[in-house]
């Protein structure tokens, strides 16, 4: 991967953290975390999705898999606020260094409160972005959870 490399793929590399790298040709106008679970062929409850929102004025991220929601109401409890609300997406590319539909959990420009939902646990990997449009990262849960220093919380909704 030399010279393609992200921030997220180099913070694996630096912990030397067993993960494998998975790419795709993104296409325009797709949805950013279903299309990644369709053109590598995974579960997308096994795929998981970054967000950004406002805890009660504080940027906090939570990763939920693709085929669900992001449950604002649950990430403020599990984050020990009272109201999220989204972030805009030009807040959260330049809090975490990534551009939308790339925004990787590994690597920000600045480590914000991290939210991992549970289900996370319930596979022996999972898959989240590695920085850029079209390229994911697979990993354990559990090392996700670490590398994040996330709260591991049910935050998603169907």
């Amino acid at each position: 991967m030399a010279g393609r490399g992200t921030p997220a793929t180099a913070l694996l590399a630096k912990r030397k953290v067993r993960h494998e790298v998975h790419s795709y040709t993104h296409q325009d106008g797709a949805g950013y975390g279903e299309e990644a679970a369709a053109r590598m062929g995974q579960d997308p409850r096994r795929v998981f999705k970054t967000l950004v929102a406002r805890v009660d004025g504080v940027l906090t991220v939570g990763i939920v898999p693709v085929s669900a929601q992001l449950d604002l109401k649950a990430l403020a409890a599990a984050a020990g606020g009272k109201k999220a609300v989204l972030a805009e997406i030009v807040e959260a590319e330049r809090a975490t260094g990534y551009v939308a539909g790339g925004i990787s959990p590994l690597g920000q420009r600045k480590r914000l409160p991290t939210v991992l939902d549970a289900s996370a646990r319930e596979h022996p990997t999972v898959f989240c972005s590695g920085g850029r449009r079209g390229l994911e990262i697979e990993l354990s849960p559990d090392d996700l959870a670490s590398l994040t220093g996330a709260t591991v919380a049910r935050i998603a909704t169907a």
